[in-house]
């Protein structure tokens, strides 16, 4: 239970508050990129081919929102498709699903390190793999190298 703070609400100035929103919600466009390039180089790597239908069912999305991604991340160059083959990342693409897995295992080993269950830590690092700065993850990989 959370205990009620009794000092009183501080706002900080507008520039600051509006750059750590700004933040976040640059955060929640690319986290939607970012869990696709890392579910298609995981369907890659160990089936050989990520299906949009693949794609759709494992992000418990309908086919056309999978589709609409897709799209995005060609557009964005960091994926190919071919008909009747599914989707390939290209080199951006496939160094964007690395950096967001290293991120995810630096989150999950955290979490774990302080008595967070194992699903637990995996569903919580889903979301917060993608709103930490790369000053946090170093702190979280620092923390866990001196333990």
């Amino acid at each position: 239970m959370l205990s009620a703070d009794p000092d009183p609400i501080v706002l900080p100035e507008e520039p600051a508050q509006a750059r750590r929103f700004g933040k976040t919600r640059d955060a929640q466009s690319h986290a939607l990129l970012e869990d696709y390039a890392e579910l298609i180089a995981d369907l890659l790597a160990t089936g050989g081919e990520a299906r949009p239908t693949d794609i759709a069912r494992r992000l418990g999305v309908s086919h056309a929102t999978a589709i609409k991604a897709i799209a995005r991340l060609k557009r964005e160059g960091l994926a190919t498709a071919r008909p009747y083959r599914g989707v390939f990342l290209t080199e951006a693409g496939e160094t964007l699903a690395a950096r967001v897995r290293a991120r995810h295992r630096v989150v999950v080993d955290l979490l774990r390190a302080v008595g967070v269950p194992a699903e637990a830590a995996e569903q919580d690092a889903e979301g917060m793999e993608h709103h930490v700065s790369d000053a946090t993850l170093a702190a979280f990989s620092r923390f866990l190298a001196g333990r």
